[in-house]
């Protein structure tokens, strides 16, 4: 008998309690769908008596003690594991400001040139004199967001138009986050549509997705992530394209394909049994429309939740080839689900406030 694992990915952690919450109660849907027990959170220090498959919060980096818990492959995780840690982050998807600045170890200046053409006018830095040229640079063509990599769903972002505006964001960042995990300075695109699209592995059953993001308010009034509705496939992308697809999800699914494939290409060691990437559409500098790949996703997102709940669809019907499921995030008190949804936190979370988590499946 094989073993679910929720694990706390060594110094990172968990960012929220709701976060902590939701992982285990995927971890325990994950164990179903496998016919393995859900044990809890892991613990480095047991003897477990079987296979174990690992539920991580964030993507796993192969360092010394990965090897020990017998993770090899796609099949023992839900997730990815990657070389180097910069390689988990949204810093990979641009190149540097030029080819002797300070860059982690391992970087691969062959990644952001082999998806120049997905992705959006950008540049990774990791120093504060790299990020002032760098964003005056990109100022010349209009406005610039500034992306702080460890900010996820929205936050730890800020939108530049001017030198002075793009001194007084440098100068509230840490240099040593700066130095140690990096900024990503990225055209500004309005009237964004923000569409998901991924494959998720799990046993026997592959699905591949397409889908869009919703925002919504937090507790402090900011927008932030606040979903995903999807169309999800039995299969592979070919299953999903002989759907009825809007061109504009196309083109979403053809720059995500090709920003994997350079992954799998450049990354020595990358696996994943859950890819996931974000590809946002709108009007970019110049007033011109724009569409590109922004980040990454090989570990549980905010999208998983669907994910799951489709896989849970397609094990109960073998005939079923597509399915629609959401993932829904409500932030404040008195939010109530709908009837027939799974819900995944409900509650008060330690940093965020009250936020209500669920997801839904509609057949085709």
């Amino acid at each position: 008998m094989g073993l679910v694992v929720a694990y706390q990915n060594f110094e990172q952690g968990y960012a929220t309690s709701h976060e902590r919450a939701t992982c285990n109660e995927l971890a325990r849907r994950l164990a179903a769908l496998k016919g393995f027990e859900f044990a809890g959170d892991h613990d480095p220090s047991a003897e477990y008596p079987g296979r174990l498959y690992f539920v991580p919060r964030r993507t796993l980096v192969n360092v010394d003690g990965i090897g020990e818990f017998g993770i090899a492959s796609e099949d023992d995780l839900f997730g990815g594991l990657v070389p180097h840690a910069f390689a988990a982050s949204k810093a990979i998807t641009h190149p540097l400001l030029h080819e002797d600045a300070p860059a982690p170890s391992g970087w691969s200046h062959e990644f952001p040139e082999r998806v120049r053409d997905v992705v959006l006018g950008g540049y990774s830095v990791f120093d504060a004199a790299d990020a002032l040229a760098a964003g005056q640079r990109l100022l010349r063509e209009g406005p610039i967001r500034l992306k702080l990599v460890r900010g996820v769903g929205g936050r730890g972002q800020r939108l530049v138009a001017s030198r002075d505006e793009l001194e007084s964001a440098l100068d509230e960042i840490d240099p040593d986050e700066l130095f140690s995990h990096g900024l990503v300075i990225e055209e500004n695109l309005e009237e964004v549509v923000t569409h998901s699209v991924g494959q998720i592995r799990v046993a026997d059953l592959f699905a591949s997705y397409c889908g869009t993001q919703r925002l919504t308010a937090d507790n402090t009034g900011t927008e932030v992530y606040g979903g995903s509705d999807l169309l999800v496939a039995r299969g592979c992308f070919e299953a999903l394209l002989a759907l009825d697809l809007p061109d504009s999800a196309r083109v979403a699914i053809a720059k995500a394909r090709l920003y994997d494939a350079a992954a799998a290409k450049c990354f020595s060691g990358f696996f994943a049994s859950r890819r996931n990437y974000d590809v946002a559409r709108g009007v970019g500098f110049g007033a011109q429309a724009r569409c590109g790949v922004l980040e990454q996703s090989w570990r549980m997102g905010g999208a998983s939740g669907a994910e799951i709940a489709a896989l849970e669809a397609f094990r109960a019907d073998p005939d079923l080839r597509s399915v629609h499921a959401s993932t829904v995030e409500v932030y404040g008190d008195g939010a109530e689900p709908p009837a027939g949804a799974m819900v995944y936190f409900r509650g008060i979370d330690d940093k965020v406030g009250a936020i209500l988590k669920y997801a839904l499946v509609e057949r085709r």
